[in-house]
């Protein structure tokens, strides 16, 4: 069996190759530790093995964990569907959130940040398969929230994310990335701050990388089967 340790310095090769593959600069592309469902021993794991950013979906669980693992140095996002109930504690408690897909969240958000903390980092969620079951905006709707967003204090606005529908081959993976990552560039002309298009998971991230990815959200294959 395959520490933890292990599983990050392979991804991390794999990551490295990629970057070459695909003609991207070096170092371009960070991974995210998908940490949902994984003990606080398995975390420290991967933050002794170098990992800095974890991300959690379910709003008390990392709560919990942030709490217990204060002493670690570690860049917390939240990537689940958020509630307008649960705003003030992510707010409060994390340093990135992935999944803004309405104004409101993006306002409590800001009012709950509050000024005397650094600019919460955040992404706006991309639904690209128009899929029920999932949260985020439309592609065409993603400039005006942006747009919003840009004009709200305490926030700032990063890049796009989103969670595309499972296909089975590399090309079909690419083409739902692409059409993102265009509309990343897009935006990105009118807001030359963004750095981050937030895409690819363990199943998915040779496509991601492919097509521009400069994050990749990996739990499975760096901790292994959840519980």
């Amino acid at each position: 069996m395959t520490t933890i340790a292990e599983n990050i310095g392979r991804l991390n090769g794999q990551i490295r190759e990629l970057e070459q593959l695909y003609e991207r600069p070096i170092g371009s592309v960070k991974l995210l530790a998908v940490s949902k469902r994984h003990s606080i021993e398995s975390i420290i794991a991967a933050s002794e093995a170098g990992i800095q950013d974890f991300g959690e979906n379910y709003l008390q669980e990392a709560l919990d964990k942030i709490q217990k693992l204060s002493s670690i140095r570690a860049n917390w996002h939240f990537i689940g569907p958020i509630q307008s109930n649960k705003t003030k504690p992510i707010a409060e408690n994390f340093q990135w959130v992935h999944s803004v897909d309405r104004l409101k969240i993006a306002q409590r958000l800001s009012e709950q940040r509050g000024p005397s903390r650094p600019e919460l980092n955040v992404c706006v969620q991309i639904n690209l398969s128009a899929e029920a079951s999932k949260s985020g905006v439309a592609l065409d709707e993603a400039q005006a929230l942006c747009d919003s967003i840009e004009a709200l204090p305490n926030l700032r606005l990063r890049g796009l994310m989103a969670i595309p529908a499972a296909v089975p081959d590399i090309e079909s993976q690419r083409q739902s990335f692409r059409s993102l990552a265009i509309e990343f560039t897009r935006i990105k002309a009118r807001y030359t701050h963004l750095d981050t298009l937030s895409m690819g998971m363990s199943n998915d991230f040779e496509a991601a990388v492919a097509e521009g990815s400069t994050l990749i959200r990996i739990g499975t294959a760096i901790f292994g089967p959840r519980d």
